[in-house]
């Protein structure tokens, strides 16, 4: 039975209108559902009455704005494609409204969604009216961007390419949101995906070239997610005013080039690191967000066990000595090293920091920053700050050996050394010291605390989805504490439950901010017997076992245990 049958059969139209109404849709190119409502029947009651056609419950949505955090679940060139659109999330579910259920092809992209977000979902039929309304207002970027790429054609991309060529932006100088804002519409473009991507709590942005279009994304809780489309055309004047506003030369193509720029946007400063990539279509840029508003987290927030707070504590109060924070690019090692650096008492001390780049301003600290192209780099940086009669000194990152060199001596000559080197674990710290040409006995009296650290997503507060620790989350928890010496065992929060992620119309992605976890050791006879005679990652790793080291997996299956993270997180590490 057609849909037009069905709404014979239920008295809304005539049996013999049937044919007139299927001719007025071929040769006047209107959608069904107008044709119908000229005929006096109501929007409501056909939008019912279709739904019950296709067993679908049916949805009006009145001047709703959906949420952006649930709108991008769907990308938007998907939604005008297929014509669903999320509509709402609710009890878990991701609510989709769509015009033609019974499009098979939909409902296949559909499924490819919710298997990628591992998120269920629920079909409404909605009007087309609604359907468009939600399109419109498809996260106010786009719209905004579309306008701007009305407004543009070659010549004037060509023409903006020129006045951004003239254009200079000093080194000092910030930007402000009017300049941001300029009316060009490259310069509109650029000026709305940063506005949008501080404004939704992004780290990062990549603008990335493809064979045909430019992909915006924006970096949210560590996870990257599609927000923007740009036709390819655009692709050299967006670069271009990116690369105006970060000083960096615009006729180099061929190789990365790093700047930064700072920005006043609703009256809040914020800093972005830029770097671009060559790649086969095209420069990628990505941003780091650097929000000078959020501050410098007190050292009691970054999420550490009280035991390890108190190691770290007593860490920073001896009079010199090396303390070495491991992890990947963007694991927070350096808000860690902000928030040692505000406990620390800088009227009593003389804290120096060498830095690339400074993200944020402490009080009472002299902050330098490196530039590795004109020679100051980290290692005579620091020959330069061992001449300032500093008691306490921040390095960036310890990237070679000239740098882990100058760090040893400097803490063998009196100066508490804080800084961060690159390896998978905390005990991994030692052979990276080690490979990089440092002797080892060398590293017992020197380095005091390895640390190691990830980041993890945290669970909404009043979300989640309780789920028993049986089964394989309970073998994955018993195997991982098994030889935790019995002392250190009280430590384990023990639940009936932990929780998953459960997204809720309040917090669509059922997460909301992250928090480090955290393995950590400190210096012993033991662990320096180790070094000394065999500095192997695995033995050194045991020695620090049997002193109660907690590995970053066994922190977040803690954690878990309270319920402040889900345990998807636990898998991740």
């Amino acid at each position: 039975m057609s849909i037009l049958e069905f709404l014979a059969e239920k008295d809304f139209i005539d049996a013999s209108e049937i044919d007139e109404i299927k001719e007025e849709v071929r040769s006047k190119g209107k959608t069904l559902d107008d044709i119908l409502t000229s005929r006096a029947i109501m929007p409501a009651d056909l939008l019912k009455a279709k739904g019950e056609y296709y067993s679908v419950p049916s949805k009006i949505i009145s001047n709703a704005e959906v949420p952006f955090n649930i709108l991008k679940y769907v990308p938007e060139e998907s939604a005008l494609h297929y014509k669903f659109i999320p509509i709402g999330m609710e009890d878990g579910f991701l609510e989709i409204g769509m015009v033609d259920p019974s499009n098979i092809e939909a409902r296949d992209a559909l499924n490819f969604i919710s298997s990628k977000e591992d998120l269920p979902f629920k079909i409404y039929l909605i009007s087309e009216e609604d359907f468009s309304r939600i399109l419109n207002v498809y996260k106010g970027m786009s719209g905004q961007v579309t306008q701007a790429l009305e407004e543009l054609d070659s010549d004037d991309i060509q023409a903006e390419l020129d006045l951004n060529a003239k254009k200079k932006v000093t080194q000092k100088e910030i930007v402000s949101e009017q300049q941001i804002k300029e009316d060009a519409p490259v310069t509109k473009i650029v000026g709305t995906i940063i506005r949008y991507a501080v404004e939704g709590g992004a780290s990062d942005v990549h603008v990335e070239r493809m064979r045909e279009k430019i992909r915006v994304r924006f970096r949210v809780d560590g996870v990257l997610n599609t927000s923007l489309i740009l036709p390819a055309k655009v692709h050299s004047a967006v670069v271009a005013r990116i690369k105006i506003l970060s000083k960096l030369k615009l006729d180099e193509k061929r190789k990365p080039q790093d700047g930064r720029f700072s920005a006043k946007i609703e009256d809040r400063r914020i800093d972005f690191r830029v770097s671009t990539f060559p790649t086969y279509y095209g420069e990628k840029v990505v941003m780091r967000i650097l929000d000078q508003q959020k501050g410098v987290k007190k050292i009691e927030e970054l999420g550490l066990s009280d035991r390890y707070l108190k190691m770290l504590r007593e860490a920073i109060k001896r009079p010199y000595g090396l303390i070495l924070i491991s992890g990947p690019t963007g694991s927070g090692k350096t808000t860690t090293l902000y928030s040692i650096l505000n406990e620390l008492d800088s009227e009593k001390y003389n804290i120096l920091s060498l830095e690339d780049p400074v993200e944020y301003s402490v009080d009472g600290v002299s902050q330098s920053q490196v530039r590795a192209e004109i020679g100051y780099t980290f290692a005579t940086g620091l020959r330069t700050t061992l001449r300032q009669d500093p008691d306490i000194i921040m390095v960036g990152e310890i990237r070679d050996a000239e740098t882990a060199r100058l760090a040893i001596q400097a803490s063998l000559t009196g100066h508490l050394v804080l800084s961060t080197i690159h390896t998978n674990t905390a005990t991994g710290i030692v052979p990276r010291l080690i490979d990089m040409g440092v002797d080892p006995y060398l590293i017992p009296p020197t380095l005091i605390l390895g640390i190691a650290q990830r980041l993890v997503r945290l669970i909404c507060p009043g979300s989640g989805e309780e789920v028993p620790v049986e089964g394989s989350i309970k073998s994955i928890f018993d195997q991982s504490f098994k030889n935790i010496p019995e002392q250190y065992m009280s430590e384990i929060t023990k639940g009936e439950t932990v929780l998953k992620i459960k997204p809720t119309s309040e917090c669509p992605t059922g997460t909301r901010g992250r928090e480090a976890v955290f393995e950590m050791f400190a210096m012993n006879s033991e662990i320096e017997k180790v070094i000394l005679e065999n500095p192997v990652d695995s033995v050194i790793f045991d020695a620090a076992r049997k002193n109660g080291m907690f590995t970053m997996k066994e922190d977040a299956i803690r954690k878990a245990m309270k319920k402040e993270i889900p345990f998807e997180e636990v898998n991740k590490l």
